[in-house]
């Protein structure tokens, strides 16, 4: 496996994920494995019109009106060889507009914006040779490599952003010309490699990373609010979405097996704050935990749930938390997907209500075996954002010219 790339670059990294976000990022766990080795600028998606309006109490939009507006945090070092920029532009909002000349124009008129702050941001860095590596912003970046002057693009997909409206109506016809026009693609899952390799050749699984230490050690004390929820917990950590979770699996968990305790971890959306699962007594909503805290709450659960709604948002997905899970050495319960497959000799995957209930069984019968919950710690620990970035060193060279 390739351990740096065969040309030393610097590297610009743009995507739909902020630095400022509250949630975990794959994007930004790659820019700090990446800059261990090499020069690192992270743009931070430009602020649109419409997102400055309706979301101006978010710290994301107050952060970058303070760069546009203020010159507040435009180009801040956060950690060695890795810079943040926050381009002092303010995008146009034309998702609303339908295809056609019009949108086009807008589009290239926002990506043009775009590439002369990058470019800004390159000189007072005195970046030279860069490559561009685009994390699944078909819009923003549909044009960025031409305009900027870069001779090479990594796009790297780590979901499939067409299943959702938003995105999809735009996305349908920028993600198949972006996905062709890059040197190389790669993939968080295998799914999504033989996705783009529809459009592009040279498109690659380079698995992904996991921050697994604060699951591999069990912690010292058992959070209060599930300390007094009886046994055997059957648990799910993670945002509680009706478009990823199925909310009629876990009902019928629920009432087949009233002597488990169901126990959810994270933020609901509408459709959970209104199920039926709020109505049943061994149902535990236990509401959003800050992600340090999560771990205390996975060394709980006896078994632990990936019940997902099987659709074209999840069927690609790579589940980070199956890492967190098999960090902490805990059995899993989880839909069969083309992404699970990886996941086959460490998990339970199962396709109906009823195998659910059996694998449950199974696991909870078997949650001591020493040797299985080895097997899983290995698993995780194999996971390694160092490993993803070294595969990805090794798609970049088989296309980067000496």
């Amino acid at each position: 496996m390739e351990k740096e790339l065969k040309v030393k670059r610097d590297i610009i990294m743009l995507g739909i994920q902020p630095w400022d976000i509250e949630i975990g990022c794959n994007f930004k766990n790659m820019a700090l494995e990446i800059a261990k080795q090499y020069r690192v600028l992270y743009v931070n998606r430009p602020l649109d019109r419409i997102t400055a309006i309706k979301k101006k109490e978010d710290v994301k939009t107050i952060n970058r009106l303070n760069s546009i507006k203020k010159g507040i945090g435009v180009l801040d070092e956060v950690s060695h060889n890795l810079w943040v920029f926050n381009p002092q532009t303010m995008l146009e909002s034309i998702n609303w507009m339908p295809a056609g000349f019009i949108y086009q124009f807008f589009n290239k008129r926002n990506n043009s914006k775009l590439a002369s702050e990058v470019r800004w941001a390159c000189d007072q860095l005195q970046f030279k040779n860069s490559i561009l590596l685009t994390d699944n912003d078909f819009y923003n970046g549909l044009y960025l490599k031409q305009y900027i002057g870069l001779d090479f693009e990594m796009y790297y997909l780590r979901d499939y952003l067409l299943s959702q409206p938003y995105f999809y109506k735009h996305g349908v016809r920028s993600e198949p010309k972006i996905l062709a026009q890059a040197n190389v693609v790669t993939a968080n899952s295998t799914y999504l490699a033989d996705y783009a390799a529809k459009y592009n050749k040279a498109s690659y699984y380079i698995g992904q990373g996991c921050e697994v230490n604060e699951f591999a050690q069990k912690p010292s004390t058992i959070p209060p609010d599930i300390r007094k929820i009886d046994g055997p917990i059957i648990g799910y950590s993670g945002a509680l979405l009706s478009l990823r979770l199925d909310i009629n699996l876990l009902l019928f968990i629920a009432n087949k097996r009233p002597n488990w305790s169901l126990v959810l971890v994270g933020p609901e959306d509408e459709d959970f704050k209104k199920s039926a699962l709020h109505q049943l007594p061994n149902v535990y909503f236990l509401g959003h935990k800050e992600p340090v805290e999560l771990p205390a709450y996975v060394h709980q659960f006896d078994v632990c749930l990936n019940p997902q709604v099987v659709n074209q948002m999840t069927i690609g997905n790579y589940p980070r938390k199956i890492d967190e899970y098999l960090a902490a050495g805990k059995p899993i319960v989880a839909t069969a997907t083309p992404a699970m497959s990886e996941f086959k000799e460490v998990t339970y995957l199962c396709h109906t209500e009823e195998e659910y209930l059996i694998a449950i069984e199974n696991a909870l019968a078997s949650k001591d075996d020493q040797g299985a919950i080895a097997k899983r710690i290995t698993v995780a620990r194999s996971h390694t954002w160092h490993h993803s970035v070294m595969k990805m060193y090794e798609a970049i060279n088989k296309h980067l010219n000496d």
